[in-house]
């Protein structure tokens, strides 16, 4: 076996060839991804706190897919849906 070790600046140039290598042959632009990391979906709630996603979660508001045991992502037309669904009409 090989091991190839990489100074943290040439691993992340590296990590951000292949990101945009797979955008441009994909043509997926991150709008594009249905689902989305936690970050993303409290930033779009407005939202701070990761108990308060949980309980969104837990009640059924807003859909989610855990692939692997600590990855949770959250579907991006279930938060739009959740934004409108508590929108408020001004008079």
């Amino acid at each position: 076996m090989e091991v190839i070790c990489l100074e943290t600046e040439a691993f992340y140039k590296l990590v951000d060839n292949v990101v945009t290598r797979i955008k441009k042959d994909t043509g997926l632009k991150a709008d594009d991804w249905k689902w989305i990391p936690e970050e993303e979906a409290m930033a779009k709630l407005n939202i701070s706190s990761k108990t308060t996603l949980q309980k969104l979660r837990d009640n059924g508001e807003i859909r989610f897919t855990q692939p692997r045991k600590k990855i949770i992502l959250y579907d991006r037309d279930s938060i739009a849906t959740y934004l409108e669904k508590h929108a408020q009409n001004q008079f």
